[in-house]
């Protein structure tokens, strides 16, 4: 594998407080990268500073070869980057088919040519497969904000990959979800990957998730890296025991 996004030196301050303090790590292409670590540690600057909610004060980010440090969240996205957030995203007042496509739409050919596409801009097949592989085929049409909290996160989740994104940012995707639907959200990220090829970088504090979903791990603790390793090695560091794990 060769790495899809390479963070150096990654650093971001706030007055006194350096919550990021030059973190490195690169993402293999086709890995579901992990990130934990308490709350504090850093972990959300980092993901806003790498995709452009924030600009680091030091440090670079490249994606694919090409340098992509400080770019804006739109420009990111027209890269093939996408990202949910810990807040959900949904318009709760659209169908959750309506979500799906309007995530899509601003990446659809040029200006001109979607003043002139149809309503859905040419989506809505993409969104029902994609509805059916969230397992929400039979919400499709309902107003995304009567769904569960389980629900909308699936279909926030579904939102980062409309625009086939090649890489995608996940921000505790599991954060108050049902058990049960947390279990099948790590199969379908699985298949998701399978098919779509993207790559996943996930923050969670659900260790089980985690370590069930993640290739590599990267533990974080007062803004730098810890430790990185697979989940059986991350599990095993004194370092992780002390700071994350209690031990």
């Amino acid at each position: 594998m060769t790495a899809l996004l390479e963070v150096a030196g990654l650093a971001r301050a706030f007055g006194a407080v350096r919550a990021v303090g030059g973190v490195d790590f690169a993402v293999e292409d086709g890995e579901v990268f992990g990130v934990i670590g308490p709350n504090g540690s850093g972990k959300t600057t980092m993901f806003n500073c790498i995709l452009g909610q924030l600009r680091p004060d030091a440090g670079r980010v490249r994606f694919g070869g090409a340098e992509i440090t400080g770019a804006r969240p739109l420009a990111l996205a027209r890269l093939g980057i996408g990202r949910t957030f810990q807040s959900l995203q949904v318009f709760g007042s659209l169908s959750a088919r309506d979500n799906l496509i309007a995530a899509a739409q601003e990446y659809v050919g040029t200006l001109a040519g979607r003043l002139l596409a149809a309503p859905d801009a040419g989506l809505t097949g993409r969104a029902e497969a994609l509805l059916a592989r969230l397992n929400l085929a039979h919400v499709a049409d309902k107003p995304a904000g009567s769904l569960s909290y389980g629900q909308q996160k699936l279909l926030d989740i579904g939102m980062a990959f409309m625009s086939g994104a090649r890489l995608v940012f996940l921000d505790e995707p599991a954060a108050g979800v049902n058990p049960r639907i947390v279990g099948e959200m790590a199969a379908m990220l699985r298949a998701l990957k399978a098919e779509s090829g993207a790559t996943f970088v996930v923050i969670e504090h659900n260790m089980d998730f985690v370590m069930g979903l993640c290739d590599r791990v990267m533990v974080m603790a007062e803004g730098k890296r810890i430790a990185l390793g697979t989940p059986a090695e991350v599990r095993a560091d004194p370092q992780v025991l002390e700071a994350y794990l209690g031990g």
